[in-house]
């Protein structure tokens, strides 16, 4: 199962890009359940680099690391999420794409064992969906202004 989220943003895909390079210090006021990010290992964004970040889902922390797969300036960031929460979520990506005037930004967490997922944990798949709707609108206003 893969979660996914689009939003459009008057805003140039590089914009995006860059605004996203710079993860760890815009964390914190991209979304308000957002507690702290840190890269563990690497920097922005390389490949093969370790991202360790905690967050708010329904109202407990969750505590999370990513190895960055692919890197596409001002296209592409895909990642995989590491042991133990990679036995749940496999990885997710940005993707950013021009159209017109504005850039389109899509937003995706895959999930393993769906039919596990989709009988014990509904509401926890709606809150990660909820907190990634609100990811693309905070990005958009923040990119907006």
């Amino acid at each position: 199962m893969t979660l996914k989220d689009t939003i459009s943003i008057n805003t140039t895909p590089e914009k995006i890009y860059e605004w996203l390079m710079h993860f760890v210090e815009n964390y914190k006021a991209w979304h308000p359940d957002h507690i702290i990010a840190k890269w563990i290992i690497g920097i922005n964004f390389e490949k093969g680099s370790i991202l360790y970040a905690e967050e708010y889902i329904e109202n407990k922390i969750e505590k999370l690391k990513f190895r960055v797969i692919e890197n596409i300036p001002n296209k592409l960031l895909k990642y995989k999420v590491l042991f133990p929460e990679s036995l749940v979520c496999s990885g997710g990506s940005f993707l950013i794409e021009k159209s017109n005037n504005q850039s389109i930004l899509t937003a995706t967490l895959s999930f393993r064992l769906e039919k596990v997922l989709n009988s014990f944990s509904k509401k926890k798949i709606k809150a990660f969906q909820r907190h990634m709707k609100e990811e693309g609108e905070n990005l958009k206003k923040i990119l907006e202004k």
